[in-house]
């Protein structure tokens, strides 16, 4: 059955001066002027939904450090891939970070930086003849400096053991870098997936003692969170999950990890750490923040903010 148009003439009409609005001019960016400083090009940025974002995000971790609470970064292997180890040491050193948590592709990239100034390798061309992962240096060093001390844990004793042997590009590790600043680096292995696994050097037994060791070391530190900011930056599923388990233990054991920071930043939205960071850790109190985009670009925006503000 065919319908007659419906007749609009008496829609009745609201008054734009009192409607509600998101938007106002106040709010609007700013163009850029040349020559102009690093904070005019804060100032210059909308106050619109990421934007304001990366302000929250930066105001949590500059509050949090002057309050003398915890700021935790938790990353995936990625942002050692993208060249950021230099910014996250400078961070470490300046006092703006206060521990570390990998997935276990983290401390091989990690690694492979400080043996041999490079990392990452062309995962389809090698594993068309069996050669991916199969760098020799990369599974002995790692899972001879674990297995000798499996209970400092697996973030602490490989950072030490580079420290100790002091390879050429050393300067560029974030695990030698925690353990010279003697600050928590955390390494939460999943067995199976990672290249180290499959070497013959590789001993299961000592792995898991160590990244469970981790695993107490990282919740005792979401435990004092209070207050704090944790961050998640480029991991998907692992240290998003461990973040949830280590939450919900530290608080089985009496201790008040509530009202706190958590900052999500990844290049998609991912639905772990949407739900296991920056919703569900905070439904007892806090702030969750999601950003997306580019690692590479969005923490040393971060990054530089927070220093600008703290210098401030």
């Amino acid at each position: 059955m065919i319908q007659k148009p419906i007749d609009l003439s008496k829609l009745k009409l609201s008054d734009l001066d009192v409607r509600p609005s998101k938007v106002a001019a106040e709010m609007l960016g700013k163009p850029w002027r040349p020559g102009g400083c690093f904070r005019a090009f804060i100032d210059s940025l909308p106050h619109v939904l990421s934007a304001d974002d990366l302000r929250a995000a930066a105001g949590a971790i500059v509050a949090a450090r002057r309050a003398g609470k915890s700021v935790m970064l938790g990353m995936g292997a990625h942002v050692i891939k993208v060249g950021l180890s230099p910014l996250i040491i400078d961070a470490m050193e300046q006092g703006i970070l206060t521990g570390l948590a990998f997935n276990g592709a983290g401390v091989i990239h990690d690694t492979e930086m400080a043996l041999a100034g490079r990392t990452s390798e062309d995962v389809a061309e090698a594993l068309a003849d069996g050669s991916f992962g199969t760098a020799r240096q990369t599974g002995e060093f790692i899972n001879a400096a674990v297995a000798a001390d499996p209970d400092a844990g697996l973030g602490r004793t490989v950072g030490r053991a580079l420290l100790a042997a002091h390879p050429a590009c050393v300067q560029v590790s974030l695990l030698a870098a925690a353990a010279r600043l003697d600050l928590p680096a955390t390494v939460h292995v999943s067995i199976g997936a990672d290249i180290i696994h499959m070497h013959p050097s590789f001993d299961g037994a000592a792995t898991g003692r160590a990244t469970h060791v981790d695993f107490r070391l990282f919740t005792a530190q979401v435990g004092g969170l209070r207050g704090g900011v944790y961050i998640n930056l480029g991991s998907a599923v692992v240290l998003p999950e461990v973040f949830l388990k280590a939450l919900s233990a530290a608080r089985n054991l009496g201790h008040e990890a509530k009202d706190f920071t958590t900052v999500n930043m990844d290049m998609i939205r991912h639905y772990r750490p949407m739900t296991n960071v920056v919703t569900r850790p905070v439904l007892t109190g806090g702030r969750g923040i999601n950003i997306t985009g580019h690692h590479e670009i969005n923490l040393p925006l971060l990054l530089a903010m927070v220093k600008e503000e703290l210098a401030a």
